[in-house]
């Protein structure tokens, strides 16, 4: 099991940030379009080479990222009419979100297997995230999921993205 930190900085318009393994080394750097259409998130592993990428569809009735990994589409996130709370789905083959994804807490399912768990860490300045990875293979998948749930969060409160 492999266990990665995303940390939230209170206040911060910066749209590059990294994230973190277990001994606080750097694991992936995000960096965001500013100020572009369509708003973008790429990851990129240690070397600078992009492992993900995060859009979000431009011409769309309700708001629609897409999140590709190594150059294949692996999900999209809708958001759902819904007159009162915002409600969102995730496409992907074989992988779904169980869990309150809305409150960025739970696991992500590869073919009904448990392949990653986020949680976030309370009592921290600023929100902290704790990725856990149990199936390797997947980490890049459940990297942009949680980057994706973030720039969905962000866009419907209406501001940028809060994962600094």
């Amino acid at each position: 099991m492999k266990q990665l930190y995303i940390k939230q900085k209170v206040m911060s318009f910066n749209e590059k940030f990294t994230i973190k393994d277990e001994q606080e080394n750097d694991a992936y750097y995000v960096e965001g379009s500013f100020m572009k259409i369509p708003k973008t998130f790429s990851i990129l592993n240690t070397a600078g080479t992009e492992v993900a990428l995060i859009t979000k569809k431009v011409m769309s009735f309700l708001p629609k990222f897409n999140v590709e990994v190594n150059g294949q589409e692996v999900l999209t996130i809708n958001k759902e009419f819904s007159l009162f709370k915002a409600r969102y789905s995730i496409d992907a083959a074989g992988i779904e979100v169980n869990g309150n994804w809305w409150d960025m807490n739970f696991e992500v399912l590869q073919h009904g297997e448990v392949v990653g768990k986020l949680n976030k860490e309370w009592f921290s300045w600023g929100d902290s995230y704790k990725v856990q990875v149990l199936n390797e293979e997947m980490e890049t998948i459940i990297i942009a999921l949680v980057i994706a749930v973030d720039c969905v969060k962000a866009d419907d409160s209406g501001g940028p993205p809060v994962t600094t």
